[in-house]
């Protein structure tokens, strides 16, 4: 068993722990860590390991908000609980957009975008959007303070803004929670929604990048793609926990500045190179 393959494959799942819930962009910080962390596998599995680690990330929010995911409860006697139904129905609205859009175009999409001059300038563009809207926002009262608040309407709204997430760089997470944040919810509500969002894409981008990859792994494959899933687990729990924590008392400016700065970064290190 090569350890060196299963050493890179820990880094990833870091990697993709901590990038995938903080709106920073796990796109643009893959594409740097394969620049210096290069799997020893076949260009189609690093496609599909890639994408497939996320699953990991995902289980971390199954996990981490259960009690408000699962729809039924057995306290005293088994009941559904419609405010969960109702939150999972919102979901479906807000997704619908990014798998209208999504779906049929996906490999063009990845040929057109997926490069690292993309990646730069949205890393860019979007860290000055939360700069320019916390600054507006400064000295506003958020309408929408619990998801309960959230409507069938503005949960479409902010689906619409994650099909923006479909360009590599944008940050999928950046993306909701900037049109979130612009339709009036509170930052804790973003987040939240954010997290529930992802439940559903992730997994069916995951599905998708596995069919078209096959189910068919070398033992060294299966080994890579589930140790980056667990690690990635693991560190998303303790990434999700700091940024509730984190946007209790702070803005998002300082994630707008961190992506100005990537994105100079990533572009400099191609350019030069």
């Amino acid at each position: 068993m090569d350890f060196i393959e299963i050493f890179k494959a820990i880094i990833l799942g870091i990697i993709e722990g901590i990038t995938e819930w903080l709106p920073i962009s796990s796109t643009g910080h893959m594409i740097l860590a394969d620049e210096f962390i290069k799997l020893n596998v076949t260009p189609q599995f690093k496609e599909m390991f890639f994408v497939v680690v996320q699953l990991g990330a995902i289980m971390a929010v199954v996990v981490l908000f259960w009690n408000k995911l699962f729809p039924i409860s057995f306290k005293d006697k088994v009941t559904i609980k419609k405010d969960t139904i109702n939150l999972w129905l919102k979901v479906i609205v807000a997704v619908l957009p990014a798998m209208i859009i999504g779906l049929p175009f996906d490999d063009l999409l990845d040929e057109l975008f997926y490069n690292y001059q993309t990646v730069a300038l949205m890393l860019i563009i979007y860290g000055v959007l939360f700069i320019i809207i916390e600054n507006r926002n400064k000295d506003k009262v958020a309408k929408i303070q619990t998801l309960d608040q959230l409507t069938y309407k503005a949960a479409l709204m902010i689906g619409v803004f994650q099909v923006l997430a479909l360009i590599p760089g944008t940050s999928r997470s950046g993306a909701t929670i900037i049109g979130a944040i612009l339709i009036g919810t509170s930052r804790f509500v973003a987040a939240e929604f954010t997290f529930f969002l992802a439940i559903p894409v992730m997994f069916g981008a995951s599905l998708l990048k596995l069919l078209k990859f096959g189910f068919v792994f070398t033992s060294m494959e299966l080994t890579i793609l589930l140790v980056g899933m667990v690690v990635a687990f693991v560190v998303s729990i303790l990434a999700i926990k700091f940024l509730m924590g984190y946007i209790k008392k702070h803005d998002f400016k300082a994630f707008g500045y961190y992506r100005i700065v990537l994105g100079i970064i990533v572009l400099a290190y191609f350019f030069l190179r």
